[in-house]
């Protein structure tokens, strides 16, 4: 059976539903729940967070370059994710369900464990993933397939609270979660580790630790795609850490919490079919530049928004969100292709290392997020456990909600376009990618050369 066949992306693609229904209550909730419900000081709030994610920068590269030389065989790649789980789902405990009394050192400590258990699993997983095709379009389509469980995943963080009736209750939402979690992690990896075939070793070449670093100084399209994804990413992140106080304090309807989210991640779920369909006819660049132009026209409206505004915003999020999945996939992709190239070059083995590269890009521009946020809204005198702020706190909040992710966008899209410079034509027939071309020298082997095989493979 293809690596991409149905089943098998299916098989693989289902690691990433637990890890995404992590990420919503850990970046969303859990910020608003210990500075509003624990009364931890917001601006301690954001350091610890900003630190834990700061080491946790620096563990994604150690992480790929372990993953890259682990002993090769079936646990090549899946010997990382098995000692991650248990890291990842007693700090879950820890930081969903803290003992009373708890304070920012508490949420720093088990933030560094649960990101760490986290990056143990998430850097080998998407590795992996861009080991299991050798065609372009199918890099796509299995990163497609992990971005739809995915997005899928944060509709369940949603629907999950919901069903068991806390939705509106950030300490609620994170109790239930733990104990879904618990469940859903370890039946998740089961299918994952089983269902999946290890990818063996394809270059005698093992990775040096600075081999990421050299070659993203070396490799320019590499750099502005880097540059470009830290840019979006902390466009993204600011929202993401924000949302809940947003709504709270600016539309004035907590109540409407699950709705918004849920429409917002129902859309990105619908267009990623579109968003691929797209990517193979004109091109991974092309369409991720469409998706990041239509989340900045539509959420340029949201600093203007005030109380009551529900209707409004929840147009703005059909929108924003139908970006969402391209968002997710067609980085990744892109990536993989680089990654590609640079085995093709003659790199070796060193794809752990390089998404560990792109971990470690992801992890800092959440930090910036949560470390420019919170810092910023104490300096404008908003105060997440008071009732009624005042209108300048206000309006600094919706500024970093919504009008500093679209200028970040806009900057994302400039470097984009600087990318596009150093790309050949995107191929009509689809079967070759252009960030692919662009990194691999003049005369470069690479396994996909007969386009015959790879649309048989392919298909």
């Amino acid at each position: 059976m293809s690596s991409t066949a149905p089943g098998r992306l299916l098989a693989y693609g289902v690691t990433g539903l637990p890890l995404a229904a992590l990420g919503l209550p850990l970046y969303v909730y859990l910020p608003a729940f210990y500075a509003e419900g624990l009364g931890v000081a917001a601006t301690a709030v954001g350091v610890a967070l900003l630190a834990a994610r700061l080491l946790d920068v620096v563990t994604d590269p150690v992480a790929g370059w372990l993953s890259d030389r682990w002993p090769t065989g079936a646990w090549r790649r899946k010997g990382l994710m098995l000692l991650g789980a248990p890291l990842l789902l007693v700090a879950v405990e820890q930081l969903f369900r803290p003992p009373a009394g708890a304070e920012a050192a508490h949420l720093l400590i088990w933030s560094v464990v649960a990101y760490l258990g986290w990056t143990l699993i998430a850097i080998p997983y998407a590795a992996w993933g861009a080991e299991l095709s050798d065609a372009p379009h199918g890099r796509t389509r299995v990163a497609a397939a992990r971005e739809g469980f995915v997005i899928a995943g944060t509709l369940a963080a949603l629907v999950i609270p919901a069903v068991a009736g806390v939705a509106a209750d950030p300490g609620g939402t994170l109790a239930v979660m733990a104990q879904w979690l618990w469940a859903a992690l370890p039946l998740a990896l089961l299918l994952t580790l089983t269902g999946v075939p290890a990818i063996p070793v394809r270059s005698a070449v093992r990775p040096r630790w600075n081999d990421a670093l050299r070659l993203l100084a070396a490799n320019r399209p590499m750099r502005r795609l880097v540059a470009a994804y830290l840019l979006n990413g902390t466009a993204n992140g600011l929202p993401a850490t924000l949302f809940l106080l947003f709504v709270g304090h600016v539309l004035v309807a907590r109540e409407q919490t699950g709705l918004l989210l849920a429409v917002y991640f129902a859309a990105g779920i619908l267009a990623l079919p579109a968003w691929v369909r797209l990517a193979r006819r004109r091109g991974k660049l092309t369409a991720w530049n469409a998706s990041l132009l239509l989340a900045a026209l539509t959420f340029a409206w949201v600093p203007l928004l005030g109380p009551g505004d529900v209707a409004a915003f929840l147009f703005i999020s059909v929108l924003s969100g139908l970006s969402l999945g391209a968002d997710l996939a067609l980085p990744a992709s892109i990536q993989a292709d680089l990654v590609e190239a640079d085995r093709a070059a003659g790199g070796g083995e060193r794809a752990g290392l390089l998404f560990g590269l792109w971990g470690m890009t992801t992890k800092l521009a959440l930090a910036l997020a949560v470390g420019l946020a919170f810092p910023l809204l104490d300096l404008a005198g908003f105060a997440a456990d008071r009732a009624v702020n005042p209108p300048e706190a206000l309006l600094a909040l919706a500024f970093l909600y919504g009008g500093l992710p679209v200028l970040l966008k806009l900057a994302a899209l400039a470097m984009l376009r600087r990318l596009a410079q150093d790309l050949p034509p995107h191929p009509s027939t689809g079967d070759d990618d252009d960030a692919a071309k662009a990194a691999r020298p003049a005369g470069a082997g690479r396994p996909d050369a007969d386009p015959g095989r790879v649309r048989q493979r392919e298909a």
